[in-house]
């Protein structure tokens, strides 16, 4: 039963795999989001056509897709319970999974998004209050700077600080560190644009 119940993981990288930035590209008719602005299959770039609907649906499904991921595990396992959460390998495998496979999608020749909208939403899977904080903390940077990937490192960087905040040290929030560190990974040039004032801006189009 305990190797059945790591099978959860690549039912989780599966499941990240889906790309909602082409799927709702394709069902509006819109560009193929590898084709324009920064080529990244996300709600910020689907957004730069200009079509705000097929940009929250993207936002929408890419975050429910971790929130999914983490609640049917959780269910799976059988116990709900936060400190079972934080304590769970097969969670944290979980996790990992699910935010890889936005990355790296197997449906998508393994060239996914950069994962915030993911994130985020695995971040309600854990917990309402780490995934509130975390989301504040994006939408403040991002109104004051208007930059989705100035907005996005921030929160990555606060999330594990808020697990280990509200929660202690537990392996969950090691976890939240790596998917950290790959997000960061994933902004690697926006931290050139933004560092050489070439970043795009919330809102704006780019050919």
């Amino acid at each position: 039963m305990n190797l059945l119940l790591w099978l959860l993981i690549p039912l989780a990288y599966l499941i990240g795999s889906i790309s909602f930035a082409v799927i709702v590209s394709k069902s509006m008719q819109l560009p193929d989001p590898y084709s324009y602005g920064s080529g990244n299959p996300g709600a910020t770039n689907v957004l730069r056509t200009g079509n705000k609907k097929a940009a929250v649906l993207t936002l929408v499904g890419d975050g429910s897709k971790g929130f999914i991921a983490l609640v049917l595990a959780r269910w799976i396992l059988g116990d709900n319970s936060l400190a079972a959460t934080l304590n769970s390998w097969v969670l944290c495998g979980v996790v990992l999974a699910v935010f890889l496979g936005h990355l790296f999608p197997v449906f998508h020749g393994f060239r996914g998004g950069k994962g915030v909208a993911t994130a985020c939403g695995i971040l309600f899977g854990i917990n309402w209050i780490l995934g509130l904080a975390t989301l504040s903390t994006w939408l403040i940077v991002a109104f004051f700077t208007r930059y989705s990937s100035l907005a996005a490192m921030c929160a990555a960087i606060f999330a594990p600080v808020y697990c280990v905040f509200l929660f202690g040290v537990e392996p969950m929030g090691l976890t939240l560190t790596c998917l950290c560190v790959l997000m960061l990974w994933r902004h690697r040039n926006n931290i050139v644009k933004l560092l050489d004032g070439s970043e795009t801006r919330i809102g704006s189009k780019k050919a």
